[in-house]
């Protein structure tokens, strides 16, 4: 906010001094308006000498006549000399009111209708938090500086579920399903909070929030995981496998969680075989990848620098407006063929295979900002399973 301030202040400045412009003006006058009198004064003094040496007979008639003439060219050739002084209509009052005025005006007005706040804000996301609480309290005041901002309200319900704060995480996620659409990764996440803010109560509610998620998409990892829950909690043991092979086919073979989910599916296993049952097979597991082409078109080459980020990134047509797989290059990188695929997911739960279609994008960034950018390609809808080679150019500004 200091550079903000300053620049503010300079722009203040440059108003304040065309303000005072006058009354600098009249200062400078006022010596020429005092040499004049002081001219004038000795004029007078001159003339009234020469009577009185006239009456005392010291000079003549033509002699006071030479002198009253050589007097007035003296005066007149020094008030020639001097600079006209131009009337001002404005005075010194006006001015000076203006100045106290217009800086104080200026501040009332951005205080009511600026966005100081966000300035603010912008500053600090550009620093990594320190604590999961700072993270939070950042997300809050984004929140209400944004109320209408469908992903701060996501990201500041999932901080809320990570310090176990269910019930402002289900409000949020509600408000932000409401704005963004019923996606089915916000209709799952809602259904989650509500779960655990009830004392893990299943309800009609969470019941058709999971239905309503898993009908768009049937892939949707935080329902899955929820109805595997709820199925183990009501001794459902072939649900709950059923529910939990389905969403351990949709991890990396990295996710640190993949131990815990095989342990919960081995636990209902050993319990369905204990009442005589016989689990299923586990379903084989899906993925998915695009091979996409990037370049920079001609127009742009001289406009861009070769260390310009580059950001390539997949998009869910119906779904959470966070990137799904992100690559990053540099503008001397291109052109270039890159792939993207569940690996380069930035969440477990959002990966390419968990969505039908995604829109492919490309963002060059000089400040190295994914959201944020100079010039943009944006591509047609695919199939995130795509096997054919995907083209695009970055020649629009990025708006």
């Amino acid at each position: 906010m200091t550079d903000f301030w300053l620049a503010a202040g300079l722009l203040l400045l440059v108003a304040l001094s065309f303000l005072l412009i006058p009354v600098l003006r009249a200062r400078r006058s006022q010596p020429e308006e005092d040499r004049t009198a002081l001219n004038v004064a000795l004029y007078q003094e001159r003339v009234a000498e020469l009577r009185s040496q006239l009456e005392a007979g010291v000079l003549t008639s033509a002699q006071l006549e030479a002198g009253q003439a050589e007097a007035a060219r003296e005066l007149l050739t020094d008030t020639e000399n001097a600079a006209p002084v131009a009337p001002s209509h404005l005075g010194k009052a006006l001015p000076l009111l203006a100045a106290v005025a217009v800086p104080v005006l200026a501040l009332g007005l951005y205080l009511h209708f600026g966005a100081s706040d966000k300035v603010e804000l912008t500053e600090e996301f550009s620093q990594p938090p320190t604590s999961m609480e700072q993270m939070t309290q950042r997300l809050e005041r984004a929140v209400v500086a944004q109320p209408d901002s469908a992903e701060g309200l996501y990201f500041l319900g999932r901080s809320y579920m990570t310090q176990n704060r269910p019930a402002d995480a289900a409000r949020l996620f509600e408000r932000a399903a409401n704005l963004a659409g019923r996606q089915p990764e916000l209709l799952g996440q809602w259904a989650q909070a509500l779960y655990f803010a009830g004392d893990k109560h299943w309800t009609p509610q969470i019941q058709s929030l999971t239905d309503e998620a898993l009908k768009d998409d049937p892939r949707e990892a935080t329902s899955l995981g929820l109805l595997g829950i709820a199925a183990f909690e009501g001794q459902r043991w072939q649900q709950a496998i059923d529910y939990w092979q389905r969403l351990l086919a949709l991890l990396p073979p990295s996710d640190a969680s993949r131990a815990s989910l095989q342990g919960g599916i081995d636990k209902a296993r050993d319990r369905l075989v204990a009442e005589g049952g016989h689990p299923t097979a586990a379903p084989v597991a899906q993925t998915a990848s695009l091979k996409v082409h990037v370049q920079l078109s001609e127009a742009l080459r001289s406009k861009v620098a070769p260390g310009d980020s580059v950001f390539v990134f997949a998009r869910a047509v119906s779904g959470p407006p966070m990137p799904l797989a992100v690559k990053r290059l540099t503008v001397a990188d291109l052109p270039r063929e890159v792939e993207l695929s569940d690996s380069d997911a930035m969440m477990p739960s959002l990966k390419l295979s968990n969505f039908g279609e995604v829109q492919l994008m490309a963002r060059v960034s000089r400040a190295g900002q994914p959201t944020q950018g100079e010039w943009i390609a944006r591509g047609e809808t695919v199939p995130s399973n795509s096997s054919a080679l995907q083209s695009l150019t970055i020649d629009s500004p990025d708006h």
